[in-house]
């Protein structure tokens, strides 16, 4: 039994680790050498507008995601399960930089109606880590 919580345990902290160096670096790359600072209030802001949908619509970042980041969401249009967003309920949520950027690149697009700048993102995602 404690080999296993161990075990659980060592895994939980290798994630947490993998996601805060892929933060940092989403940080690092966001902030544009240091320019743009970033700030969770903003970050919320921006995950909880509507915004206007081609189709008419409106959309915000809680459509699909929910209003409790510590739960599943569930995908508008496919139904599709979303797991939580909230990095401590889900530790592998942010640990590959490349995931981060495919995401806000599709769901900026989806949900905005066009890409995230860099202040949005480091924004959205500082609110997001603090979760």
């Amino acid at each position: 039994m404690k080999k296993t919580i161990l075990i659980i345990t060592a895994l939980f902290i290798s994630q947490t680790a993998l996601a805060q160096s892929a933060l940092d670096e989403a940080f690092k790359t966001f902030s544009e050498n240091g320019k743009l600072k970033f700030d969770a209030k903003r970050g919320q802001t921006l995950w909880t507008t509507k915004h206007p949908a081609k189709d008419g619509k409106d959309r915000q970042c809680t459509t699909c995601h929910g209003e409790d980041l510590t739960k599943n969401g569930k995908h508008a249009t496919s139904g599709k399960t979303i797991k939580p967003m909230a990095a401590s309920v889900n530790p592998e949520r942010y640990t590959k930089m490349k995931e981060i950027n495919k995401w806000f690149k599709r769901n900026c697009k989806w949900t905005v109606g066009r890409e995230c700048t860099n202040q949005e993102k480091g924004d959205i995602l500082k609110y997001l880590s603090q979760q």
